[in-house]
């Protein structure tokens, strides 16, 4: 790269992720002290650089239409992904199509169609072009948020718990985010059952890393910004919040 992003970019990056419909210009300018005009001319170059690739309408295609959104997990064995990529994006109903780096499944493909016939008929296409199906399930809905690390200080040393789901029983799954300067920061998963900061009871069932979903074991090093999903009974979240925020230096 020949572009190194500064906080002025980090912020109009994390501002347009949250919300870019409703995010003007001198919104952000006002945060970061700098004019509208210097907000417009570096998502200019963002966009140039081609690091904002676009602006996409998240579509809840159920409630318009009734429709059903499938995701397909696929294997090309492809030298050129990206050109077969381009060739499914041609089907008729398809919308995204991810190219993933890691693991057998290299193509995740995600389709709306009018019932589960249409997603056969999709599913029938996609094999044509020489594509295997791995895996294949009903998407019931989508959640996101901006990159937390690109956003005002004050967000980055917000509440730990960042989403919460109670569960059959007493048991709950909880969402917390690595910040600096946690105690948890920079541990391996096994040096934090040792230490007793994850309590015993507790199960890490996955990570996600810059946008990737990591498969947690007991060598996994926690680093700053980490999006941790963890396992607890009811009781054990509250105590699990202060291992992942911040001591005061």
């Amino acid at each position: 790269m020949d572009y190194r992003l500064d906080e002025i970019d980090k912020r109009i990056l994390y501002h347009l992720a949250l919300e870019a419909r409703d995010t003007s210009a001198p919104d952000i300018a006002e945060e970061v002290n700098v004019s509208a005009g210097t907000i417009r001319n570096r998502i200019n170059q963002l966009e140039e650089r081609g690091i904002i690739r676009g602006y996409h309408a998240d579509i809840d295609y159920e409630r318009a239409e009734g429709m059903l959104t499938n995701r397909f997990k696929c294997t090309s064995a492809a030298a050129d992904r990206a050109k077969l990529a381009k060739q499914i994006l041609q089907i008729p109903g398809i919308v995204n199509i991810r190219e993933i780096m890691t693991g057998k499944a290299d193509l995740e493909i995600k389709a709306i169609g009018n019932d589960t016939r249409d997603l056969t008929r999709i599913g029938d296409a996609i094999l044509e072009l020489g594509v295997e199906i791995e895996d294949q399930d009903i998407i019931k809905r989508e959640h996101f948020r901006p990159y937390q690390p690109y956003g005002p200080a004050e967000t980055r040393h917000s509440p730990s718990v960042t989403d919460f789901m109670s569960l059959a029983g007493d048991a709950e799954i909880v969402e917390l985010t690595v910040q600096e300067r946690a105690p948890i920061t920079g541990a391996t998963l096994r040096e934090a059952n040792a230490d007793g900061l994850l309590e015993e009871g507790l199960l890490v069932v996955a990570l996600e890393r810059d946008g990737e979903i990591l498969t947690p074991h007991g060598e996994t090093r926690l680093e700053s910004g980490d999006l941790v999903t963890i396992f607890v009974h009811k009781g054990q979240s509250d105590r699990i919040e202060s291992v992942f925020a911040p001591q005061e230096a």
